[in-house]
């Protein structure tokens, strides 16, 4: 590792937002991040929105890090943007502010989307509007069967094109389906979420967080490098042709196969052992 590598990875390790909990578990590949205001089912602040998305940012130049558990103290998971600290004060900003305000909440997703690593949702209880962007934005999803997921934009007067849910939520559970929760507001139940394909797989509360470990650590011990191309792709993907795709595909491909982690899966192959791979 270089030198500015070096430090990025001390200044990662000691880094200490203020509006929610953050760790690198030992291993050093799987960053925890934790919203831990569970007296208020773990609402987000604009301060919060800010050190997300600077968290996320900083996330996209460690490689090390190769996965992110994002979760909730308390039993839930995130009860969006906070009645009080953000709602309140947005009826009183003129449209100036309150464009910079949603462009904020936009960057937080840019980030989420941007940073290589795979974001794995681990979610139990109440996921409600932001908090069910900050879910749908996750690369891979996990809940309980407690788990009330709720775009509420509509029940607070607001449009549910926020944050992107209009572009992404059909893409992951179709267009009806989005179509219904963003115009009605309605609870998705967990056992809904899995069926439409929201929800990779719900859990028991008690094993919630090891199963998302798991899950971390695995990927973490993967082709980093290859998942965060896979990751960015899935991404780029969405509005392009076929033909497009088939070619952005090609180049992606043609510079994984240019990577150490590939020559060890073909060496471990050949020597009939388990690749170990480094991200490189």
């Amino acid at each position: 590792m270089t030198d500015s590598l070096q430090a990025l990875r001390e200044d990662m390790s000691g880094y200490t937002p203020r509006h929610f909990a953050w760790c690198i578990e030992p291993a050093g590949r799987v960053a925890i991040i934790k919203l831990n205001r569970p007296e208020r089912k773990n609402p987000l602040t604009f301060n919060a929105y800010v050190e997300l998305r600077d968290c996320f940012r900083r996330l996209a130049f460690d490689r090390n890090i190769r996965a992110v558990i994002l979760s909730g103290e308390g039993g839930n998971f995130c009860s969006g943007g906070d009645v009080f600290e953000i709602i309140g004060p947005l009826t009183e900003m003129n449209t100036p502010d309150l464009l910079a305000f949603t462009r904020l909440t936009g960057d937080l997703v840019k980030a989420m989307r941007a940073c290589p690593q795979i974001v794995i949702a681990a979610a139990d209880g109440v996921v409600a509007g932001a908090g069910a962007i900050l879910a749908m934005a996750s690369d891979l999803r996990m809940a309980t069967p407690h788990t009330n997921t709720s775009f509420l934009f509509s029940r607070v007067g607001l449009a549910g094109c926020d944050m992107g849910a209009c572009a992404m939520l059909p893409r992951i559970i179709g267009q009806g389906r989005a179509a219904e929760l963003l115009f009605f507001g309605r609870s998705m139940s967990a056992s809904e979420g899995e069926q439409w394909g929201f929800w990779n797989k719900v859990v028991a509360p008690s094993v919630l967080f090891d199963e998302a470990l798991a899950w971390a650590n695995h990927l973490a011990q993967g082709p980093g490098f290859a998942h965060g191309m896979t990751k960015t792709m899935l991404g780029q993907e969405w509005s392009v042709s076929i033909e497009q795709a088939l070619e952005m595909e090609a180049q992606a491909q043609a510079l994984c196969m240019q990577t150490e982690d590939f020559r060890r899966a073909y060496n471990a192959f050949r020597e009939k052992q388990t690749p170990e791979f480094q991200g490189d």
